[in-house]
């Protein structure tokens, strides 16, 4: 019966975090539009209120609990991971910074919410962190070292 259901799971899973992926990289942006452009107040600080507790809300929290439901459910399989070596615990490792970034988004929008952000160009930093660690996921999946 596992083995029916492995590829539909794996398919799910591959689904959730293109959803995740999509906006831990967007929220970011958000964050550098409204540091710069919505300071002024009004319309544009709601608008990029809105946009960032939707983003946050209805696409990017479900989609982390979906990762890492069905990525555990991979994980759970026998014979899948092969613990002994390297790629699981570096996956792992990304996993857990990715989800801990994406708490760090969650609370800066926030900190913006209450007209306190960082500066354009530090979210603009710190937008590289997923790619990062989007990177060392990759290559541990497929690579295996």
């Amino acid at each position: 019966m596992l083995a029916t259901i492995y590829p539909y799971a794996k398919a799910f899973h591959v689904m959730a975090v293109i959803s995740w992926m999509a906006g831990i990289f967007y929220l970011p942006r958000l964050f550098v539009y409204h540091a710069e452009r919505g300071r002024q107040g009004g319309e544009p600080t709601k608008s990029f209120e809105i946009m960032e507790q939707k983003l946050l809300g209805m696409i990017m929290r479900p989609a982390m609990i979906a990762t890492w439901l069905s990525g555990l459910c991979l994980v759970l399989t026998p014979g899948i991971v092969d613990w002994s070596m390297v790629w699981p615990w570096t996956k792992a490792a990304s996993v857990l910074a990715m989800t801990w970034f994406h708490h760090w988004c969650a609370t800066q929008k926030h900190q913006l919410s209450l007209g306190k952000s960082l500066t354009g160009r530090q979210y603009r930093m710190m937008n590289e962190v997923p790619t990062l660690l989007m990177v060392v996921i990759v290559l541990s999946v497929i690579v295996k070292f």
